[in-house]
Order: structure tokens, then C-alpha cells, then sequence
């Protein structure tokens, strides 16, 4: 009886190699294809390059800007993503499927047309209100708008999945015990999803950084007013500078890696805290 059972999962497990295989294989293309592209880019370029480019005043400003508005954006993103991922997560209600499908709207569409869809809201009578009070188009708000309508949609998907993965009955205790709703959202929900809102944040952060369609179209691409990374590459290699739109790649690689692994840590240690 053992020896038949031993054959049976003796070919079983011969099987199933090449069905292994195969998904090694594709993944592995995939993989060497993306490493293949850093590696480029990084023979390509020279710390000497890399030197030159940061010594530019416009990337400079360009690197500050970024960092400065992708941090807003993020926060804004924030702000909007916590209540909007709990109220879809802990609710159902009339029109919830639509609703959804409008937060993924940001994520779907081409980022061309969202920066279209900015700039043609900004010519309608609330549009120039707003404009008369405060510059927008074309100015540095008009950055920070264009990231936050792109990274505000990843971020609320990021919250959402955090609220659904928490169990609602720590919250239904902290209500039996007399806390209102706003006690145990802020006591017991938001201290209980910390990894959550990092890793929604940090997408936004880094969705932010990659942001070039909207900002192209509703900012512009002026040098020293409305340049960020992104702006800074299609500059560059307008005016032939490939050297210094590859240093300015690296620089947004190394960037998107750093939070990337920010992601990976601290999701994995907030899947390891729900399991247990």
C-alpha cells in the first residue's frame, strides 16, 4: 500500500514539473526584461552624469518640487481615502456598485485625458470663480491637483482592502462598551490599520512621483515654475540631454524602489499581525 502510494505521488509530482516550468519561464522573461531595462539605463549613464545633473539648478528645483508636491498630494489622498475606503468597506447602500466604478475612473482612463478633463473644468463659470481667486492652471496647484486625481484612486483601493481585512468585531465591542462611532473609528480602527495607511500613502506618494499626462496638459512644463521629475526627462531629451533625462530615470527608479520596499515590509508585517 505504501509502495503504491509513494509511485502515485512519485508521478504526480513528475507531472507537474513542466506545468512549473513553463510558469517559471514566463515570469522569468519577464523579470530579466525589467532588470535588462535598469541595467541599460544604468550602463548608460555615469556617476559623473548623475554629478552633473543634480548640480543643474532646473533639476534642482525640479527635485524639490516633486518631493514637496507629491507630499501634499499624498496627504490629500489620505484625507480622502480614509473615509471613503471605510464608508465602502463597513456600509452597503443604493448605488454602491456605481459609486465604485466612479473611483476607478482615475485608474482606467488615460492620464492625458484626466489632464484634459482639469483643464476644460478650470473654463466653466465655477472653474474661473476658482481661478480668480486662486491661479491655478498652469502653476503649482495645478501639480499638486493633477497628482492627487490619480494617486487619491490607488490610495482609497489600498484603504479599502485595509478596512475590509480588519475584523468589524473589535469595533462592535468598543460600542458595546459605550464609545460612539466616532470614538471607536479614530480609539480602535485607525490604530488597528497603521500598515494600511503607510502602504496607502506611500502608493500615492510614489504614483505621485510618476505622474507626466495630467501634469503635461493642466500644469505645462516650465522650467523653474511647474517642472518635476517626470517633466524634467521629456525636457531633457527635447532639447538631445539624454545623459542628464537617464540620471534624472535612475533618480525616480531608486525612488519608486526605496517606497516599494517600504510597501512590501510593512504590508507583510500587517498581514502577518491580522493572521494572528
Amino acid at each position: 500500500m505504501s509502495l503504491e502510494f509513494e509511485t502515485e505521488t512519485s508521478s504526480r509530482v513528475s507531472s507537474d514539473v513542466p506545468f512549473l516550468a513553463s510558469l517559471w519561464i514566463i515570469g522569468g522573461v519577464y523579470i530579466i526584461l525589467i532588470l535588462s531595462l535598469l541595467v541599460a539605463d544604468a550602463s548608460y549613464s555615469t556617476p559623473s552624469h548623475f554629478l552633473k545633473a543634480l548640480k543643474s539648478t532646473e533639476i534642482r528645483y525640479a527635485i524639490k518640487l516633486s518631493l514637496i508636491s507629491c507630499t501634499i498630494a499624498a496627504i490629500l489622498s489620505l484625507w480622502v481615502a480614509i473615509p471613503i475606503g471605510y464608508l465602502m468597506s463597513r456600509y452597503e447602500f443604493r448605488g454602491k456598485i456605481f459609486f465604485d466604478a466612479i473611483l476607478d475612473i482615475p485608474i482606467v482612463l488615460p492620464p492625458l485625458v484626466i489632464g484634459l478633463s482639469l483643464l476644460i473644468l478650470f473654463q466653466t463659470p465655477i472653474g474661473r470663480a476658482i481661478e480668480s481667486k486662486v491661479t491655478i492652471t498652469y502653476g503649482i496647484p495645478a501639480v499638486i491637483l493633477a497628482q492627487f486625481m490619480v494617486a487619491c484612486a490607488f490610495a482609497v483601493r489600498a484603504m479599502r482592502v485595509s478596512f475590509d481585512q480588519l475584523d468589524p468585531r473589535q469595533e462592535q465591542v468598543a460600542l458595546t462598551l459605550g464609545c460612539n462611532r466616532s470614538q471607536a473609528f479614530w480609539l480602535v480602527v485607525l490604530p488597528e490599520i497603521r500598515s494600511g495607511i503607510l502602504t496607502a500613502a506611500t502608493l500615492a506618494w510614489s504614483r505621485s512621483l510618476g505622474e507626466f499626462g495630467p501634469i503635461l496638459i493642466f500644469a505645462g512644463a516650465t522650467r523653474m515654475r511647474t517642472e518635476v521629475l517626470p517633466t524634467t526627462v521629456f525636457l531633457e531629451l527635447s532639447i538631445g540631454n539624454i545623459e542628464a533625462a537617464v540620471a534624472v530615470s535612475l533618480l525616480m527608479v531608486f525612488a519608486a524602489m526605496v517606497v516599494l520596499v517600504i510597501v512590501r515590509i510593512y504590508g507583510l508585517k500587517g498581514a502577518i499581525k491580522f493572521k494572528q
